[in-house]
């Protein structure tokens, strides 16, 4: 990331070494196409080839946007209850992803400042390239609990914002769910991710801390259906038919917030739901292939759903056994339930038993959950796939829309104009 160019006076000369916060910056939904930023001209780029994409926009990029290689997911807690203070952290936050996302230092860069003060910047990124990152901010239900006085938005807080209900053979850890806070930080290259998380948890300090997160790599679907479609760690092909960032239909049908979908700061925004789902990989090597497909409802070469001969084919429900996994998930099964996803595989060691811990860090985009993941999940109870998963960690983000120019920022339709 190149450094920020020298300003004078500088901000520290005029507001003291603790300050953090620049500019303020935007986000921008993304389609299957990225867009290079090269200083003030924006011009088309293919995925991979490190590019910037736009920060500004009325979606939020990070959802419809191409999915990229790796993430690391950070959920926050508040701690801070003086609105101002919390108000001015979302207008920082803003600032420094804008920076990030365009390839650039947070501030005024990791050297060449005054030696006696803390650098604005962590600098483990320095000459890498954008590499497509895109930060995508939400608020979780806990923040209108703990703050919905304090901060005035308690009678904002939207009905598809309640905690999610305890599903069938949940065995969740409290230390990885729930959360104020999220952002989601997806790029190319893992220590650009890692950089942005970092830096906006060093910028907070004091005003929020992390409650917990998770690094994903291999993601497990895709928004673009030209490419491959990626395999889980179980070897299938996942998320065949999943929702394209070209598909504007579907989105705004199933993903996008509308004006009348409830509190008007919503609308443009979507639901993040985000699930640890352990995998049993060992028990699951052991599982004969005629087993495995009959599970998934697909075969693991092709992906073909069962009776037919390509992954795209369209799926013959009956012809699978009741609980195959893609039986049971199918908009068919579900009312016509359909999701966004943008789920990564994760290895974090071993569980101290002499497995690896490992899994699906699962991501959905919906435009509403009770119609969204609560009702598909609510079918999936009896999914023969259940034997060898388990879901560990849940949260519920409402994700706000994107922010449009540089003079809003994340979460401004929700704090209000005067903020």
């Amino acid at each position: 990331m190149t450094e920020a160019p020298e300003t004078t006076p500088s901000r520290r000369a005029l507001i003291g070494w603790g300050g953090a916060g620049l500019a303020l910056g935007a986000v921008a939904a993304g389609g299957a196409v990225a867009m290079a930023r090269t200083g003030d001209d924006v011009v088309p780029a293919a995925a991979g080839t490190g590019a910037a994409i736009p920060f500004h926009g009325e979606r939020q990029a990070g959802i419809a946007t191409p999915v990229q290689d790796r993430l690391h997911f950070a959920a926050f807690d508040v701690k801070t209850d003086d609105r101002a203070e919390f108000v001015q952290l979302l207008k920082d936050w803003t600032a420094a992803a804008r920076r990030m996302t365009a390839g650039q230092s947070v501030g005024e860069g990791a050297y060449g400042g005054l030696a006696e003060a803390p650098p604005d910047d962590t600098g483990e990124a320095l000459g890498l390239k954008p590499s497509r990152l895109t930060l995508t901010f939400g608020f979780g239900p806990s923040l209108f609990e703990k703050y919905g006085e304090a901060f005035g938005i308690a009678d904002a807080r939207p009905e598809a914002l309640a905690e999610l209900p305890k599903f069938a053979g949940d065995n969740l850890d409290k230390n990885r769910s729930g959360g104020d806070l999220c952002v989601q930080a997806c790029a190319d290259d893992p220590q650009v991710a890692v950089h942005a998380i970092r830096n906006l948890a060093r910028i907070g300090m004091g005003k929020v801390v992390i409650r917990w997160s998770q690094l994903g790599f291999g993601k497990t679907s895709s928004t673009t259906p030209e490419e491959q479609t990626p395999r889980n760690l179980m070897g299938f092909k996942d998320g065949t038919r999943n929702i394209a960032g070209t598909e504007t239909d579907r989105l705004e049908k199933f993903v996008w917030v509308g004006e009348k979908d409830g509190p008007a700061w919503m609308a443009g925004g979507s639901y993040l739901v985000a699930r640890r789902i352990r995998m049993h990989i060992e028990t699951w090597d052991r599982t004969s292939l005629q087993e495995q497909e009959d599970i998934f409802g697909r075969d693991k070469g092709e992906g073909a759903p069962v009776g037919k001969a390509k992954e795209r084919d369209e799926p013959f429900l009956k012809a699978m056994l009741p609980d195959a996994h893609v039986r049971l998930a199918h908009p068919d099964s579900n009312d016509g339930a359909t999701i966004l996803r943008r789920g990564y595989s994760f290895t974090d060691g071993t569980d101290g038993l002499g497995r690896l811990d490992a899994g699906l860090f699962f991501l959905a985009y919906q435009r509403d959950p009770r119609t969204g993941f609560i009702r598909i999940q609510r079918n999936l109870a009896l999914d023969a796939l259940n034997e060898y998963i388990q879901h560990v960690g849940s949260a519920l983000f409402a994700v706000p829309p994107g922010v449009r120019d540089k003079d809003d920022w994340w979460g401004r339709t929700l704090f209000g104009k005067e903020a």
